[in-house]
């Protein structure tokens, strides 16, 4: 199939095709009269890889986790990079939580005691303040 095919197949754009081939993540394909020509398991590897995308994996992790694929890999191994994975995301919350807590003080703290200063003297621009270290 070529790749206008394929990209609609699997739901990608034939650019994102073209930068996943760059980057080594998806396989050059065979040339037939200088055009590429894919197969279905081109397909099965884009779907993989969008899947990925979408439960957060970085374009490294993906690369990772379609080798442990090619090789055929025990289902432990594709559990080790989701776990590894989770702990990034439960790490990122935590820091989202302390920045949640860091901007809801410094409106607060604008709340009751800017009301209607200057721009440069607002609480949430003090640097020095308690809440943002």
């Amino acid at each position: 199939m070529r790749i206008g095919v394929l990209a609609k197949a699997a739901g990608v754009s034939v650019p994102t095709i073209r930068y996943y081939e760059s980057i080594g993540l998806l396989s050059a394909p065979a040339r037939q009269g200088g055009q590429r020509v894919y197969a279905s398991e081109d397909v099965k590897a884009l779907s993989l890889i969008r899947h990925c995308r979408d439960l957060g994996f970085s374009l490294d992790e993906i690369s990772d986790i379609l080798a442990s694929v090619q090789r055929r890999s025990p289902c432990s191994d594709t559990k080790s990079f989701a776990e590894q994975h989770l702990r990034s995301i439960r790490r990122k919350i935590a820091e989202l939580r302390s920045l949640e807590a860091t901007v809801a003080a410094l409106v607060s703290g604008c709340e009751t005691t800017c009301c209607g200063s200057a721009a440069p003297d607002c609480v949430i621009l003090q640097p020095s303040q308690a809440c943002c270290r």
